[in-house]
């Protein structure tokens, strides 16, 4: 194909991140746009596409738009609980899909989306942006290769102003956010956590605080793989300092790394400081955006995929269920 079709679904503050990426991107053509009505999705045109030729064209359907504008991908950067359906339905009309995280909140939901993109074949990319840093890849690769032995303990931590940040919007309603901080900003966390580990999570035990609110602000998680490799995890959204920090603990050495983004990373090999760990630019896949685009292109590997969305969602679920219970859960596996 010459270009991508692309029709994004969301037209949220979120969403134009993603809007002026993709049309920076020469192999990109947006086509469409949709929200509950026209007249948002035609604002977020204004703002983010103002010079894009032909137009977008705004729509308050999903359907609609992907039938009039045929698209090769959808975008879709909605409120977490609606991504299941939107998902599934891109993916019905021969659309490659890159979602924002979490891919869903349900874990039956992400294995019936998983199936559905191996029945269609079409690349699904979830929007985390970790895996797509270079120091998120070297890390993975040091995992895999026990460079520094065994990987045995993993501590990390975000802090956000989240709880103030995000008062009367959707991301606080349950019905479309599915949950509180821990499935909004803390799903990096929590993703970049079981991207680097790459197995499943046998066992979690999990506190929850709302802070009055109806969803989790504060939480307190302590994970357990089926590989034996213990992880303890703190998510903050009531804290003004926004922070991250993840340490991976080998039994012959430790990489600390930025958590949140993937920004820095420090490597010790034993108790030496590695000053110049080898870490190289083909390392580096971009953004979710570009590597969406690559990977539909043939030009790279998604470094995301709906295997990730599971592997996230089961945690989820654990966790919520042992808050709920005050007892360990195990994911429910299909």
């Amino acid at each position: 194909m010459s270009q991508v079709r692309l029709a994004i679904v969301g037209c949220g503050g979120n969403s134009s991140g993603h809007a002026r990426r993709m049309n920076q991107n020469p192999d990109v053509q947006v086509v469409g746009a949709c929200d509950v009505n026209t007249d948002i999705a035609q604002g977020y045109i204004d703002r983010n596409l103002p010079d894009l030729e032909p137009r977008p064209l705004a729509f308050d359907d999903l359907d609609k738009m992907l039938s009039e504008t045929k698209p090769d991908a959808v975008l879709i950067s909605t409120p977490h609980t609606l991504h299941f359906e939107q998902g599934m339905k891109a993916l019905e009309a021969g659309c490659h899909v890159l979602m924002e995280k979490p891919m869903v909140t349900d874990a039956d939901d992400a294995y019936t989306l998983s199936a559905k993109a191996n029945e269609t074949g079409k690349v699904l990319v979830v929007g985390y942006n970790t895996p797509c840093t270079s120091n998120f890849y070297y890390l993975r690769d040091q995992i895999r290769n026990q460079t520094f032995g065994k990987l045995e303990l993993i501590i990390g931590y975000l802090s956000q102003n989240w709880k103030r940040g995000t008062a009367g919007a959707w991301r606080q309603n349950p019905a479309l956010s599915g949950g509180g901080q821990a499935y909004d900003s803390g799903a990096h966390l929590l993703n970049s956590l079981c991207w680097s580990i790459e197995n499943n999570v046998a066992e979690v035990f999990a506190f929850i605080d709302n802070h009055g609110t109806e969803v989790d602000i504060n939480s307190s998680i302590n994970v357990r793989f089926e590989n034996g490799v213990f992880a303890s995890i703190v998510v903050s959204g009531n804290c003004p300092s926004d922070s991250s920090h993840m340490t991976y603990i080998f039994d012959n050495g430790r990489i600390d790394i930025d958590g949140w983004g993937g920004s820095w990373i420090k490597v010790f090999d034993g108790s030496q400081q590695i000053e110049n760990p080898p870490i190289t630019d083909d390392m580096n896949a971009g953004n979710p955006d570009d590597n969406f685009i690559d990977a539909i292109l043939g030009r790279a590997e998604p470094r995301t995929t709906p295997a990730n969305g599971i592997i996230q969602s089961e945690l989820m679920d654990a966790i919520y269920e042992s808050a709920r219970t005050g007892q360990p859960a195990r994911p429910k596996k299909r």
